[in-house]
């Protein structure tokens, strides 16, 4: 199992019960406890969990950290973020080329992508470049765009658009504004929209990450119909009918448990 898997299943386990013991980890995971150990020391470092005497705990809400640089959007649903990053970053094999999107919900899945060997990331996000930078493995390629800076510190517009438009990718990683049945997947940014469109365009599959709080919410220009996500990881607050309507119309529906 690979280091990254090990964090994801460590996460949420955490994220499902508060706490957890490493003996318990261990037997789980049929991994020592001094791997346990290890594993729990880089989710502490990335802010993910605490670490306590014998074992690890959820991260009281009010001692969040805020995504560095940007403090855009808040902590409001943090856990969430970090439990859909745990599954979609699954997905993410060593040695594959993956776009990293801005946004918050994006940022939760590079942290745990920076564990991964040999990856070619692609990024129109400063504070996930800056990520990489300080944290990255030296077998990782990293890729910025240029183009208009966003609110979020996200480049978009025509030099974005085209630095992803020479671009053959895995995997595409993004998150939304909103999403809804009729408006889809949507964003205020006119720029950020065709830069979406851009690297959808170019990718063999599209994850979308989204918590529950952006169903029903439409922006002003929407960038991909629901039935364009290969895969939309969201937490299990989006409710019976919505979670009906997603299965029956994105690629597959993947439902975290906060």
């Amino acid at each position: 199992m690979l280091a990254t898997q090990r964090h994801a299943a460590i996460l949420q386990a955490v994220l499902q019960k508060s706490a957890a013991r490493i003996t318990e980890l261990s037997d789980m995971l049929n991994v020592s406890e001094m791997t346990i150990r290890r594993d729990i020391e880089s989710l502490a470092d990335q802010g993910l969990v605490e670490k306590v005497h014998g074992g690890v705990t959820a991260i009281a809400k009010k001692r969040m950290a805020v995504e560095p640089p940007f403090q855009s959007k808040s902590l409001r649903e943090q856990l969430s973020k970090d439990a859909i990053a745990a599954r979609a970053s699954l997905e993410i094999t060593p040695g594959s080329s993956i776009a990293l999107m801005g946004g918050s919900s994006v940022f939760a899945v590079a942290k745990l992508a920076v564990t991964i060997p040999g990856l070619t990331i692609v990024t129109n996000s400063l504070p996930v470049s800056d990520l990489f930078n300080r944290e990255g493995q030296l077998n990782q390629t990293v890729v910025l765009t240029g183009g208009l800076r966003t609110p979020t510190d996200s480049f978009v517009g025509d030099i974005a658009v085209q630095a992803f438009g020479m671009l053959n990718l895995d995997l595409v990683f993004m998150g939304t504004h909103g999403m809804d049945v009729k408006g889809g997947f949507s964003t205020p940014n006119l720029h950020e929209a065709d830069t979406n469109r851009a690297v959808i365009a170019k990718t063999r599959k599209l994850i979308m990450v989204a918590d529950h709080t952006k169903w029903g919410e439409v922006g002003f220009s929407t960038f991909a119909k629901l039935e364009d996500a290969d895969l939309l990881v969201t937490d299990s607050g989006i409710g019976q009918d919505a979670a009906k309507i997603l299965k029956e119309t994105v690629g597959e529906l993947a439902i975290v448990e906060t």
